[in-house]
């Protein structure tokens, strides 16, 4: 017998946002919430909370190593592993079991923990059961890439999802990747005391970022592990007890061996939607596999909706979340509001800190040529506050519409670089977007903050930049 629901979501993510709104609305709704994982999505299970969890321990060893060098004489006595990720198991679990609860116990929500997929458009199997909805919302997440390297079947390997799941440090740790998962991971495993080589494909490490953060973040990187980048890692060679890999140079061909006793794949993140079949519903997906949808969030089958990882567009929680907002809007108020991608902030949570919001350099000139944009620029160390804490190198980069003085982009490489951003996203929030807001408001001083306004001072063009940077290194 099929089952009938006003609404089926899949996925326990940001798309639960919306519960308690369509209950309060309407107390007598029959909501169904599928998900094969545990409850919570991907952030709180095997995401950016438990590695945020991992990632503190790791920065105060950081801290506490660069001590001496203000006066203050502090020594590591134990790192104790185990402890770190027995505290985070225990946090995410906490939440993990509240969530369940809630699914589980609501009079107006089914709740499935199982695989689900399209028999036909609106209509689902899972459990056994046959459910139906005019209204879905697709949820799904997204899993982990894992590249076709030679003999990787015959091996164990970590990868993001399964490394929350470890009770003893390797000894040594080889990770494939060199990208954020890559980044993160490299500097916790590192800072417990593993010994860390990261073999990156592309030539710059964090390829994503601005080329000169991405260049003093390698700095920085190599002073406590091996950063390997432009190599392709070609094959998994057979070897006792340790994992033994074979790489090759990108450039010139040449190959490399190296073993360590664990090997972690951090390639990146793929679709979940296949399992799906969303094909089978009339859901259109795109040629690398992500969920189509419009500005509205909406699918190609009239009242199916897809936010978060599955659309492919941002895979970061807070994007999930906004999405979920827009989803409320759409959905439940019956409004029309476009999705707006313009200031996407992120940040990656290493030893330094890493945030970025907007445009790049090179996308903006793409986008409005080189004579239309100005760059500022400012090292901490030229702050008081910057001198007190002794940091060298460190800096805001921020983009500007030289005609507007509309900020296009920010870029930061320091401490409580993912903080100290976020007046910037707030004012590209604004109609205007002025760096002029940034300018001219009052700033603490002497605090951090004060790097972030004095990058705004005073702009120059990109070939004063480029020329400023030569001169500084």
């Amino acid at each position: 017998m099929e089952k009938q629901y006003e609404l089926i979501m899949v996925g326990s993510g940001s798309v639960t946002n919306l519960l308690d709104p369509l209950i309060q609305q309407n107390p007598r709704i029959k909501i169904a919430v599928i998900d094969k994982d545990e409850p919570g999505g991907i952030c709180l299970t095997r995401g950016c909370i438990p590695s945020k969890i991992l990632l503190y321990p790791a920065e105060l060893v950081r801290v506490i190593e660069e001590a001496g060098e203000l006066g203050v004489s502090a020594e590591i006595k134990k790192v104790d592993f185990q402890k770190i990720m027995e505290r985070m198991r225990r946090l995410i679990g906490t939440d993990i079991d509240s969530i369940r609860k809630g699914l589980s116990s609501s009079e107006n929500i089914d709740y499935y923990h199982a695989p689900v997929e399209f028999i036909a458009p609106y209509t689902l199997q899972v459990s056994g059961d046959t459910i139906r909805s005019n209204t879905i919302v697709l949820c799904t997440g997204s899993k982990v890439m894992i590249p076709k390297v030679k003999g990787i079947e015959k091996t164990s390997y970590l990868t993001s999802d399964t490394a929350f799941k470890l009770t003893k440090l390797p000894d040594s740790i080889a990770i494939i990747g060199g990208g954020y998962i890559a980044a993160e991971f490299g500097h916790f495993f590192s800072a417990m005391g593993s010994k860390v080589t990261i073999i990156g494909r592309n030539p710059q490490f964090l390829p994503d970022e601005e080329p000169e953060i991405s260049a003093l973040a390698a700095k920085e990187f190599r002073k406590h592990m091996k950063l390997i980048t432009n190599h392709e890692v070609l094959e998994f060679l057979e070897s006792k007890d340790k994992k033994k890999l074979l790489a090759r140079n990108r450039s010139s061909g040449e190959m490399i061996e190296f073993e360590a006793e664990e090997a972690m794949i951090a390639c990146g993140r793929g679709p979940l939607n296949d399992i799906l079949h969303p094909e089978r519903a009339g859901i259109k997906t795109t040629k690398d596999g992500w969920i189509e949808v419009n500005e509205y969030m909406e699918t190609s089958q009239p009242n199916v909706w897809a936010i978060g990882d599955a659309d492919g567009k941002f895979l970061f929680k807070h994007v999930a979340n906004y999405e979920s907002e827009i989803l409320y809007y759409n959905m439940i108020m019956k409004k029309r509001e476009k999705a707006n991608y313009h200031a996407i902030p992120h940040a990656v949570f290493t030893y330094p800190e890493i945030a970025s919001v907007g445009l790049g350099e090179r996308r903006a000139i793409e986008q409005l040529g080189a004579d239309a944009i100005l760059i500022g620029y400012y090292k901490f160390e030229n702050t008081a506050k910057g001198e007190a804490m002794n940091l060298k190198d460190y800096f805001v980069k921020v983009i500007l519409e030289s005609r507007t003085g509309r900020i296009l982009g920010a870029h930061i490489i320091g401490p409580q670089a993912s903080v100290l951003i976020q007046e910037i996203i707030n004012v590209m929030y604004t109609a205007e977007r002025s760096a002029s807001v940034i300018d001219s408001a009052i700033h603490i001083h002497p605090a951090l903050n004060e790097v972030v306004q004095r990058a705004f001072q005073s702009p120059v063009t990109v070939a004063e930049y480029h020329h400023m940077l030569e001169h500084n290194h």
